[in-house]
């Protein structure tokens, strides 16, 4: 099995950086607190107060454990949500957020880079997936050609068909425009949940969408019947 995730260095880095971070902000807490009370132009110093009267040493002992509880909780929250991709002869396993996702091998006949973003495609040219990706290309591009995927160094063989969206198309299935207008405004807000889910909704009406500068391009999957 080929596993690509996340460097150890920046592993070791995580783990130990934002704990380290909390601590020092704990540790910092009562001298700012001090600071505040001092500067006369603080308007209201209640909170620094009570930070600045808080028994010693056990106030700044408490302040850098609480630091470096928040600092495993940021660290924890980081490492969930970068990608690993775990490749073997009977599939591909996508885990983020502890959630995983499994294509078998047979299902999948293309695999490329789309920017910073991972994606597999079907045997009807549907897109199986499309994830957020800051893994290096050449690492994952080695785990999939060692396990006898068919990685595509030039990227998406099927770019050349997909046509920039324009409200109402003909061409597309019944139902996609109205999901692609919604799609359209999730685009403009950054909403990345809707974003996703209107992806999904697009991929059941076979339709496959990308997203160029809060732009949409789109493609029919193989056997999908136009509107």
């Amino acid at each position: 099995m080929s596993v690509v995730g996340r460097p150890r260095w920046e592993a070791v880095l995580v783990w130990l950086g934002f704990p380290a971070l909390g601590a020092l902000l704990g540790l910092g807490l009562r001298p700012l607190a001090q600071w505040m009370l001092d500067t006369s132009w603080v308007p209201d110093h209640g909170l620094a107060r009570v930070v600045a009267d808080l028994p010693q040493p056990w106030g700044v002992i408490g302040a850098v454990a609480v630091g470096v509880v928040l600092g495993v909780v940021v660290a924890l929250t980081a490492e969930g949500e970068v990608l690993r991709v775990a490749v073997d002869g009977s599939g591909v396993t996508l885990t983020r957020d502890g959630n995983n996702r499994t294509f078998a091998r047979g299902d999948v006949t293309a695999i490329f880079t789309d920017g910073k973003e991972l994606v597999l495609v079907g045997r009807s040219s549907e897109e199986l997936a499309r994830e957020k990706s800051d893994l290096a290309a050449d690492r994952l591009a080695a785990a999939f050609t060692e396990q006898g995927y068919p990685w595509r160094a030039d990227g998406d063989p099927h770019r050349d068909e997909f046509r920039r969206w324009v409200p109402d198309e003909p061409e597309l299935p019944a139902g996609a425009n109205a999901v692609l207008r919604a799609r359209s405004s999730a685009l403009e807000k950054g909403d990345l949940k809707d974003l996703a889910e209107l992806r999904e909704e697009l991929a059941k009406l076979g339709v496959v969408v990308r997203d160029q500068d809060k732009r949409q391009y789109w493609r029919q999957v193989k056997g999908a019947v136009s509107g």
